[in-house]
């Protein structure tokens, strides 16, 4: 009983344990709007999903989907033309709603600290994602310097190889950036 509690442990340790890659793996899939890239072994970033792509997601062992995009946007069916919260409890994978960029949902350390939980708490792979990745890149940037130890400058080449420009990077991590100056740090 004892090896099992511990081999329980490990297991849920093993998929909290994110080691981001150097530089994202830009990925040529079909179902993602504009953009798809791995950035850690057990994390991709990408534009909103299609319904084809979300039923591909357990075989590819992704067990969480943490959604940036607003509500007003995910209830517009001219927009997202399903229910993702339905089609991922369907294909049996958590669904984490943490929208941004709304007149109701600043962007703020607060959303970024919700990311980093979901990410910890994930028992599997995990898919973070927005519109077309610019919010999911901005995020993924900031989550690089407050969880993972990346200065500005790097954090800021790694969202630049996504899909990152401007705004809302500062706001997540509640300090003054300019992206322009990222390159000089």
């Amino acid at each position: 009983m004892r090896k099992l509690v511990i081999l329980c442990l490990f297991a849920a340790q093993s998929w909290a344990d994110i080691t981001p890659f150097e530089a994202p793996k830009r990925l040529d899939a079909e179902g993602y709007q504009d953009f798809y890239a791995q950035v850690a072994a057990n994390v991709w970033v990408a534009g909103q999903p299609s319904e084809a792509a979300i039923q591909q997601l357990s075989e590819q062992g992704v067990t969480t989907v943490i959604n940036l995009r607003t509500s007003q946007e995910m209830d517009n069916r001219n927009v997202v033309p399903f229910d993702e919260a339905q089609a991922l409890a369907d294909a049996g994978i958590d669904y984490v709603h943490i929208p941004q960029g709304g007149p109701d949902t600043p962007y703020s350390p607060e959303a970024l600290e919700q990311v980093a939980a979901a990410l910890a708490a994930a028992e599997g792979n995990v898919l973070l994602h927005c519109t077309v990745a610019w919010r999911a890149s901005h995020m993924w940037a900031a989550y690089l310097v407050a969880h993972q130890g990346y200065s500005v400058a790097d954090a800021v080449n790694v969202g630049k190889q996504m899909n990152m420009g401007g705004y809302p990077f500062a706001q997540f991590l509640n300090r003054e950036v300019s992206l322009q100056e990222a390159d000089d740090e």
